[in-house]
């Protein structure tokens, strides 16, 4: 089929094809970006916190109503995480500071030299004065868990000087170090200038997440210190259960844990599945309104498409039938109006491509957004073509089905 013919009709009819041109052009700009954002967002929701099985964890938090004293809360902390690990179906028991994903925690600046000015990184801090490894399953990767010799016991009211050993997260062991190399025995130090304190890395886990789960590496800059505190009168405790059991472990555990002590105390039960689900509740919200939001984009963009195509069959009606009268087949017709649509889309598409280029650029740029991959272009560009052809079949194959008395018959 001649290219010159078709070019020249759109000449003559240039609103309709630049309206919808500019229409595929935008919505493919769009859907590409907005696409690459969900599977962004996607991918950082499904990142390992580092505990294994999460589904299989759950963390009790008990408040004590009546103030203690340092030895007294030492005790009732004992008691309670004695009474945890007595029920049946519990696996390993650690009282901890915080938890992954919480979003509710403390966080440190660490560095690798006292002449720092500022912290080479804000990692979050996980106290706790049993084998939380062992708990949570984080995978060791160099050095040891802390000895009992190690634990040190600690009113957070009396003094702030923690103990030298910890054990950090590979992310952070890079960040304060990076080049590779061993990080036990590295400098790392808790603050800066002359009275930051210097630590032992006696150890580096794999991967365990903060509280916040950050986006990137720094959701990864963890470190663990050998501390039982006390000071605030609650006992955190993070629990692994066998599989399949946590749900009955969840309601025994609170029980044991009110008969274990006289003093009333309030009691909060929640799961590492819970933890994960709040966390990434605005991602998953987001994600699904720009999913709807590109259902919507390709479902106006089809019904311009279709309604410029039947506008374009009406007013072409008579020539339809010259055409058809002068020899041309159905199969003519419908190639003519199927290969105008995708020279049109063709250019939104070419425009769209640009365009989508340059929304990434500006999201990179503004938000720190990863770069648009060459697929979601590619992608688009098919899924535009296609929808066109598509939209386009409808009216082609009606214009395609005008007769020629009827079509050239005067009104």
């Amino acid at each position: 089929m001649e290219i010159r013919p078709i070019l020249s009709a759109l000449m003559r009819s240039k609103t309709g094809a630049i309206l919808v041109a500019v229409q595929v052009a935008l919505s493919l700009a769009i859907l590409a970006n907005a696409l690459h954002i969900v599977n962004v967002r996607q991918e950082v929701a499904a990142r390992p916190s580092g505990v294994a099985a999460e589904g299989d964890v759950f963390h009790l938090l008990a408040r004590n109503l009546r103030p203690l004293g340092h030895n007294e809360e030492l005790a009732l902390q004992k008691r309670l995480a004695a009474a945890a690990r007595a029920v049946p179906g519990v696996v390993s028991v650690a009282q901890v500071s915080q938890v992954p994903l919480s979003r509710n925690g403390s966080n440190s600046g660490f560095a690798a030299s006292r002449k720092q000015e500022n912290s080479s990184a804000i990692a979050a801090v996980y106290i706790t004065p049993d084998p939380l490894i062992k708990t949570w399953g984080l995978q060791l990767l160099e050095g040891r868990d802390f000895t009992p010799a190690e634990i040190v016991e600690i009113d957070q009211n009396v003094t702030e000087e923690f103990p030298p050993q910890v054990i950090v997260t590979r992310a952070m062991a890079e960040k304060i170090h990076p080049g590779g190399g061993s990080a036990l025995g590295m400098p790392l130090f808790l603050g800066t200038g002359e009275g930051a304190q210097q630590l032992q890395v006696v150890g580096v886990v794999e991967r365990l997440q903060s509280q916040g789960a950050e986006v990137g590496d720094k959701g990864e800059y963890s470190v663990l210190f050998p501390v039982r505190l006390t000071g605030d009168g609650d006992t955190l405790l993070t629990i692994r259960a066998e599989a399949g059991q946590r749900d009955r472990v969840m309601k025994e555990a609170e029980q044991a844990i009110r008969a274990a002590t006289p003093d009333k105390l309030i009691v909060r039960l929640r799961t590492l599945d819970e933890d994960r689900d709040t966390r990434y509740r605005a991602d998953r919200a987001m994600s699904w309104m720009l999913i709807t939001v590109s259902a919507l984009l390709l479902l106006v963009t089809a019904s311009g498409i279709v309604g410029i195509a039947s506008l374009w069959v009406t007013q072409r009606r008579k020539q339809i039938g010259v055409r058809r009268a002068l020899g041309a087949r159905r199969v003519d017709i419908l190639r003519y109006f199927l290969t105008e649509n995708f020279m049109i889309t063709s250019v939104g598409v070419m425009c769209g491509v640009l365009l989508a280029l340059g929304l990434n650029q500006l999201l990179v740029s503004q938000l720190e957004m990863a770069r648009l991959p060459l697929p979601y272009l590619l992608g688009g560009a098919a899924v535009f073509w296609l929808l066109g052809l598509g939209a386009v079949y409808g009216p082609a194959w009606r214009a395609a089905s005008i007769s020629p008395a009827t079509a050239t018959r005067s009104t």
